[in-house]
C-alpha cells in the first residue's frame, strides 16, 4: 500500500486494485481531530490502513466513520475489520446496505466488449466479508465531517452507489462513477450504464476543486473542467 498526501488533511491509501481516502478534521493543525475514511480497500486492508494512519502521525483510534461508496470488494473489503478494531461507524446508502450485509447478492455488471479484458484481469480479489452498516443515508443527507459533507446518490455503477461532496473544501469523492486514466472519464463495470451516465452528469455541476476518484490519480488542477468534459464525452451532456 502506498500513502500519498493530496493536501493537508486529505490522504489517499493506494492498493494494487482500488484506493481509500482519509480525511483528518484538523488538517495540518496537529494530530488531534476526528478521522473519516472513504472506502476501505480490499479484504485484509484494515491493518494496512491502520498502519498508514499511524505513519501519518495520527491515531487510528480516532477513526469515527467509514463511508462506503458501494459494495464492490475493492472498496469495502477492509471495512468490517476497521469497524471491529476501532468501533468506527460504517455509513452506506440504504440501497447498498443489503449487499454489504450479504442479505442479497449484488447484481453483476453489464460489460462492454472493451471492458472484458479489464474485468478478467481484476477478478482475483477475495470476496468481502459481511459488513455491518450503522448509518443508512440517502441523497442529500449530511455527514458531520469536512465542514458539512453531503451525500450524492449516484446510481448506475451499483444501485446504491454514492459520492461524497465537501462543498466548503471543494472536495468530491466519486466512487466508481468516475475513473481517471489518461483523462477524467466515466468508470467501468456498471450495472446500469445509462443511470451511471446520468450520475456523471449530475456530478459535473458540483464544480469540485479536488476530484477523488475510485480508481486513478486524484485531480487537483482544473478538476471542475475535467469533470464537465467527461460528462460531455461520456455522459451525453
Amino acid at each position: 500500500m502506498d500513502t500519498l498526501t493530496v493536501r493537508p488533511g486529505l490522504h489517499v491509501f493506494r492498493f494494487p486494485v482500488g484506493q481509500a481516502y482519509l480525511w483528518h478534521e484538523n488538517g495540518a493543525g496537529g494530530a488531534d481531530g476526528a478521522l473519516t475514511l472513504v472506502d476501505a480497500g480490499p479484504v485484509g486492508a484494515g491493518e494496512e490502513i491502520a498502519a498508514g494512519i499511524r505513519g501519518l502521525g495520527l491515531d487510528p483510534a480516532r477513526l469515527e466513520r467509514v463511508v462506503l461508496t458501494h459494495a464492490h470488494e475493492d472498496h469495502c473489503g477492509g471495512a468490517a475489520e476497521l469497524a471491529r478494531a476501532y468501533g468506527a461507524e460504517v455509513v452506506a446508502h440504504r440501497w447498498e446496505a443489503p449487499y454489504l450485509r450479504h442479505e442479497t447478492p449484488l447484481p453483476p455488471p453489464v460489460l462492454l466488449d472493451a471492458e472484458l479484458p479489464i474485468w478478467e484481469a481484476t477478478r482475483g480479489l477475495p470476496p468481502a466479508p459481511p459488513t455491518r452498516v450503522n448509518r443508512l443515508v440517502e441523497d442529500g443527507d449530511p455527514l458531520p465531517f469536512g465542514g458539512g459533507a453531503r451525500i450524492v446518490h449516484t446510481p448506475g455503477h451499483t444501485p446504491g452507489s454514492i459520492a461524497i461532496h465537501l462543498p466548503l473544501h471543494g472536495v468530491l469523492f466519486t466512487g466508481d462513477t468516475v475513473a481517471v486514466t489518461d483523462r477524467v472519464r466515466l468508470g467501468v463495470f456498471h450495472i446500469d450504464r445509462e443511470a451511471a451516465r446520468a450520475s456523471l452528469r449530475r456530478l459535473s455541476v458540483l464544480g469540485p476543486a479536488v476530484l477523488c476518484p475510485g480508481h486513478g490519480e486524484t485531480v487537483t488542477e482544473d478538476a471542475a473542467a475535467a469533470l464537465v468534459y467527461a460528462a460531455e464525452r461520456d455522459g451525453g451532456l
